[in-house]
C-alpha cells in the first residue's frame, strides 16, 4: 500500500510540473481560426499541451457564475495582462476562452496571455489587440468555408448549400470581433438584451458580397446576440441581384475580415 502511494504521489508531482505548453501562433479565432489581431470581447481559441490535466470541460449552466462564465475551469486559468479570462471550453489540448471586454486596444503595444494550470504557470505570449477585428463563424465540417447564417423569412432556418437563402431575404449572420456596443456589457456576461455596436463602429461598417458593398440602409442590425457571451451578429437584407454563394466579407475601423468565407445564396 505505501509503494502504491509513493508512485501515486510520485507521478502527480510530475504532471503537476509539467507547465502548459503553447505560443502566440497557436491562439486564433474560436470563429474561424483566423489569426489576430483580436477585439474585446472577442472568443479566442488556444491550442497547446498539458493544458489540463482532466478530461474535457465545457461551461454548462451549472457551472455559470449567476449570468456570468467562470473564469476558472478544471482547474485552469487564463489571464490576458493579469486579468482573468472568462472561460467556455477546457481540455488538454485546446481552451475557448473570451477576451476580457476592458482589455485596452493597442496596434503597436502587445498585450500578455498566460495559462495557469492549479498552480503551474505557462509562459507569457503576446497577442494585439485592436478595437475591433470581425470575422464570421463558418462551418468546420460539412459545409466548410461557408458562413454560419440563419434565414428570417424561413423561420431561422440554418442557411447551408443544401438550403440556401435567396434575393431579398433577410439573413442573420453570426460573427466575433466587432467589438464596444452600447449599452456595454461586462466581461463574460450573457447580454440580457441587444446591444449594437457603437455609433464610431457603425460609421466604418461595410458587409460587402463579392467586394460589392451592401448599402447602409440593407444592415439592420449589428451587435452583441441576446442570451450570449462574445457572439455578435450581423442581420442584413440580401440585395436582388446578390449571385450565387458570393464571398462574404465585413470590415471595421479598416479591419476585414478573412476572404475565405461564403454564404449560401442561390
Amino acid at each position: 500500500m505505501r509503494a502504491w502511494l509513493a508512485l501515486a504521489v510520485l507521478f502527480t508531482g510530475a504532471a503537476r510540473g509539467q507547465a502548459p505548453a503553447y505560443s502566440a501562433a497557436g491562439i486564433v479565432n474560436a470563429s474561424d481560426y483566423a489569426p489576430g489581431p483580436f477585439a474585446p470581447n472577442s472568443a479566442l481559441s488556444l491550442f497547446g499541451t498539458s493544458l489540463s490535466l482532466q478530461g474535457p470541460q465545457v461551461v454548462t449552466s451549472g457551472l455559470m457564475q449567476g449570468n456570468f462564465f467562470p473564469t476558472q475551469l478544471a482547474g485552469v486559468s487564463v489571464y490576458l495582462d493579469n486579468v482573468p479570462c472568462p472561460l467556455l471550453y477546457v481540455s488538454a489540448g485546446q481552451i475557448n476562452f473570451l477576451v476580457p471586454a476592458t482589455e485596452t486596444a493597442s496596434s503597436s503595444l502587445p498585450a500578455q496571455v498566460e495559462v495557469v494550470r492549479q498552480g503551474v504557470y505557462g509562459p507569457k505570449v503576446p497577442i494585439y489587440v485592436v478595437a475591433a477585428a470581425p470575422q464570421f463563424f463558418t462551418y468546420s465540417s460539412v459545409y466548410p468555408g461557408y458562413a454560419i447564417a440563419q434565414d428570417w423569412n424561413a423561420g431561422y432556418a440554418t442557411i447551408t448549400p443544401d438550403a440556401p437563402a435567396h434575393a431579398g431575404d433577410v439573413v442573420i449572420l453570426y460573427a466575433v470581433g466587432l467589438g464596444a456596443v452600447t449599452p456595454a456589457t461586462s466581461s463574460g456576461e450573457l447580454a440580457p438584451y441587444p446591444s449594437p455596436i457603437i455609433q464610431a463602429s457603425w460609421a466604418t461598417l461595410t458587409v460587402t458580397l463579392n467586394g460589392v458593398a451592401l448599402a447602409p440602409s440593407a444592415i439592420l442590425y449589428a451587435g452583441l446576440s441576446p442570451g450570449s457571451a462574445g457572439l455578435y451578429q450581423i442581420n442584413v437584407i440580401l440585395p436582388a441581384n446578390p449571385g450565387a454563394d458570393p464571398v462574404l466579407q465585413v470590415s471595421i475601423g479598416g479591419q476585414l475580415s478573412t476572404a475565405a468565407c461564403q454564404l449560401a445564396v442561390r
